[in-house]
């Protein structure tokens, strides 16, 4: 079963490292305008994402890469900070402002399930 989970998390991860770049227009719109070339960080996260997700499913690889994912993670958080309380950007991206706030909190879930992930060794 832990095994199955481990694939599970990481098919999320690379699945939405994907999305980055099938779909950048949406994630760009995600970004915080202080920061500069969204679209390249919105490419450079979904490298990371889908490389670190790979990386979950080699033990060789899970520490380093549930690393990665975890300083991932603290990166993108002010762009779901900004989405919950930008009224523009929920407008932007057809994401409520309930929805946006009830991601943040999801954001610790996920980092405990990267850190439980980099602690399997099958």
């Amino acid at each position: 079963m832990k095994k199955i989970a481990l694939y599970l998390i990481a098919l999320s991860f690379i699945f939405v490292g994907v999305e980055h770049f099938r779909n950048a227009k949406f994630f760009v719109k995600l970004m915080p305008p202080y920061l500069p070339f969204h679209l390249e960080l919105v490419y450079l996260s979904g490298i990371f994402e889908t490389l670190f997700g790979f990386g979950l499913v080699f033990p060789r690889f899970r520490k380093r890469a549930a690393f990665g994912l975890i300083l991932l993670l603290i990166a993108v958080f002010p762009a779901n900070i900004h989405l919950a309380m930008s009224t523009t950007t929920q407008e932007l991206t057809g994401i409520s402002a309930e929805a946006a706030l009830f991601r943040l909190p999801f954001q610790l879930l996920f980092l405990g399930i990267v850190y439980w992930a980099s602690k399997q060794t099958t």
